[in-house]
């Protein structure tokens, strides 16, 4: 039986999940990768709320130029930002089943450039 890439992601997503649990004091930042964006959002999973999450369609992030690899990065920064506005500086990284590599590597470096502890 061949079981598909999605179905190995998810296989491997529930695996970090089962270990990595976002609270109030240190919520989780959840990754979610498409062929053309990345999304990122950090949860608290204890009330299970969405406290901040990053949209394609804001306005600073359609006019940076580059890589999706550099968006990515750009994409860290402004949400570890929003993140220190709202008072969090501590998280957990769950990297939704993908490598550590490329842009979810990109995108924990702009979290960790933009202050954020994990």
């Amino acid at each position: 039986m061949q079981i598909s890439k999605r179905k190995h992601r998810k296989i491997r997503h529930n695996r970090v999940r089962a270990k990595v649990i976002g609270t109030s004091a240190v919520p989780r930042v959840s990754v979610f990768r498409s062929n053309k964006h990345i999304f990122a959002q950090i949860i608290d999973d204890i009330s299970g709320k969405t406290l901040i999450s990053s949209t394609v369609k804001s306005a600073q992030k359609t006019t940076t130029k580059g890589a999706k690899t550099g968006h990515a990065e750009k994409i860290g920064e402004m949400l570890a930002k929003k993140a220190q506005e709202t008072g969090i500086g501590k998280v957990v990284f769950d990297r939704g089943g993908y490598k550590y590599h490329g842009r979810v590597k990109a995108l924990a470096e702009g979290l960790r450039k933009g202050g954020l502890k994990f």
